[in-house]
């Protein structure tokens, strides 16, 4: 099967759905992860981009996600008394067709679902809608000195691969280190399943915000 680049399309899970990321959500998605704490762990190039203003991060944000060669997502609640609140972002991009490659992430979530049911869930469509698409290497990696996210990312079944060093500027002016990670078509039939459980374990209840 030949890898194809997937269209813009929305992925709709159980709890979650991701649509097609938009200028106009760029609002909801400031108040979603427009917080300190997820810059300092290394998100959008470290604490320098953080802008603690909507016009500040929708001019980082016109920078940092591709929008025209790659699938930006926005993600957003199913169900319960948040249906359709937009809670985080994650994308697939650097698509390599001929060599049926491509990089998942620039995520990122509101602190209020992190620990749910929603990045299990998220990287369970984004990955079925990669394999479908007839890729078959996805690359996941994080600044190396991101432990939260490098611990998610193993839990997820991704394998490691090594540390590529100096990897991308940070905004700051310091050199980050990348841990780099894939989940190839041989390993999916084993990480669908382990991520398949994980969504079920949560049962059948919508994800809730705390106010």
């Amino acid at each position: 099967m030949n890898a194809t680049v997937p269209r813009p399309t929305s992925l709709v899970g159980a709890h979650i759905r991701l649509d097609p990321l938009t200028e106009d959500d760029l609002p909801a998605l400031f108040a979603a992860i427009g917080h300190p704490e997820i810059f300092a762990n290394g998100y959008g190039g470290g604490s320098a981009n953080y802008h603690a203003d909507l016009a500040g991060f929708i001019d980082w944000a016109h920078g940092y996600y591709h929008w025209a060669e790659g699938r930006p997502f926005a993600v957003r609640l199913v169900g319960g008394p948040d249906d359709g609140q937009l809670v985080g972002t994650t994308s697939l991009t650097e698509f390599e067709p001929k060599k049926e490659r491509l990089h998942l992430g620039w995520t990122a979530y509101d602190p209020r679902v992190w620990g749910t049911v929603v990045n299990p869930e998220a990287k369970l469509l984004l990955l079925t809608h990669a394999f479908d698409s007839g890729f078959g290497r996805v690359k996941i990696q994080a600044d190396a000195r991101n432990e939260r996210s490098r611990r998610a990312i193993l839990k997820l079944g991704a394998t490691f691969e090594g540390i590529t060093r100096r990897d991308q500027l940070r905004a700051d002016g310091t050199w980050r280190d990348a841990a780099v990670h894939s989940i190839i078509i041989d390993d999916w039939p084993e990480v669908r399943e382990r991520l398949t459980e994980r969504v079920a374990s949560f049962g059948d209840a919508a994800v809730v915000l705390d106010k």
